[in-house]
């Protein structure tokens, strides 16, 4: 992570760390958000900054949760080359928190994207009642 941004690092678990600091990935299929579908934003857990809006979360059957696209400005985007792979890494651009990756193969009918993100670098706020 970013070192020169102020993050609260002892509201996190060494789990959320790992993933956050080390870019580990939780297990695919067990994040408590995967299936979520009410109405509202998904935060960084680290620093709490907005980062993907509800209406953009579908269910990519990848075993994460997937977003077509980020509210713009909130996610910084880096090559990763671990594991062999090219991938595009995702950041939170507050706090510099790795959250996952972006990979071309989201819906069509939007962006194309799908910013696959572990379960565990977000919180979820529900939206205010109407």
């Amino acid at each position: 992570m970013d070192k020169a941004k102020a993050i609260n690092i002892k509201k996190l678990t060494k789990e959320q760390l790992n993933i956050m600091e080390n870019k580990e990935t939780e297990a695919a299929f067990t994040g408590a958000l995967l299936k979520n579908k009410a109405s509202g934003s998904y935060n960084c857990a680290a620093c709490g900054a907005k980062l993907f809006e509800s209406d953009a979360k579908f269910d990519s059957k990848t075993g994460w949760p997937s977003f077509d696209q980020a509210i713009p400005g909130a996610i910084k985007q880096d090559i990763d080359t671990s594991h062999g792979m090219i991938r595009t890494e995702v950041q939170c651009s507050n706090c510099g928190a790795h959250l996952g990756h972006l990979f071309d193969d989201g819906p069509v009918k939007t962006t194309g994207e799908r910013y696959c993100i572990n379960s565990l670098c977000l919180n979820f706020s529900p939206a205010e009642p109407k």
